[in-house]
């Protein structure tokens, strides 16, 4: 059950009244991974997403976007973790309202911000030391390379969806000297069709694997005569534990 003390707000300005929580459910996969590596154990329920640790076994409570709230309640957590763009803002209420706390991470648009916010949850909302990764990453990201390429980034197919202005992955590739060709539009994940995709004068396609799984046979051909290359998603979107590797894997 929920622990009394001080209040601390999360990113969105909302108390959360608890103090050192001991079962946590996570409702976003990089925070899953992040809490987990931090601390072993304190990860009591997650969403089927959630696949980092590899070693986490925990009960699961649906997706991101549509949790079984109840399967949440049933868990007994002190803590619920969520993200504002991840999660439904009807689903944090409900569980609210039945006296669970929740703290909810903010959609961060930039690597460094990601990282203040995730510091944010480690050692305010869970009262957690520093973890070293934390560290670490922050260094590696601290720092942008000159751009040489310019790129379009596909995140789904049928409808073409594209990582457009103010995204936690965009900001990624640019610090390792990729532009987003799609960086000033005026949607965060615009719908443009295959044709004017097509039509873009950019060096690269990036295509991650997820959301949706692209692969040698299941992407690349519709950009016939454009370099792309195929990247982990997790290195492109999670903010946590990953971007240490993922600083050299994307390089």
């Amino acid at each position: 059950m929920p622990v009394s003390g001080s209040p601390t707000c999360d990113d969105l300005g909302e108390p959360v009244p608890v103090t050192s929580p001991a079962r946590v459910v996570s409702l976003v996969p990089s925070l899953t991974e992040a809490i987990e590596t931090t601390a072993p154990g304190l990860i009591a329920g997650a969403t089927e997403y959630c696949t980092h640790p590899e070693s986490l076994d925990v009960p699961r409570v649906g997706g991101s976007k549509y949790p079984d709230v109840q399967a949440v309640l049933d868990l007994d957590p002190d803590l619920v973790v969520a993200n504002a763009e991840e999660n439904r803002p009807q689903d944090v209420d409900q569980l609210r309202a039945n006296g669970v706390p929740v703290w909810v991470t903010s959609a961060a648009v930039t690597v460094p911000d990601g990282l203040r916010s995730v510091r944010r949850l480690l050692t305010q909302g869970l009262g957690l030391t520093e973890p070293d990764w934390l560290v670490e990453a922050e260094g590696l990201w601290s720092k942008s390379v000159p751009v040489h390429s310019t790129a379009i980034i596909p995140v789904w197919r049928r409808p073409w969806v594209v990582v457009g202005r103010d995204t936690f992955a965009g900001d990624v590739l640019l610090r390792l000297g990729v532009a987003n060709a799609y960086a000033t539009h005026e949607d965060r994940y615009p719908r443009p069709q295959l044709e004017e995709l097509q039509a873009q004068d950019v060096d690269l396609v990036v295509l991650p694997d997820e959301p949706y799984l692209f692969t040698d046979s299941d992407g690349p051909e519709a950009f016939p005569g454009k370099r792309y290359v195929l990247v982990s998603g997790r290195y492109l979107t999670w903010c946590g534990p990953s971007l240490v590797d993922a600083h050299s894997s994307l390089l």
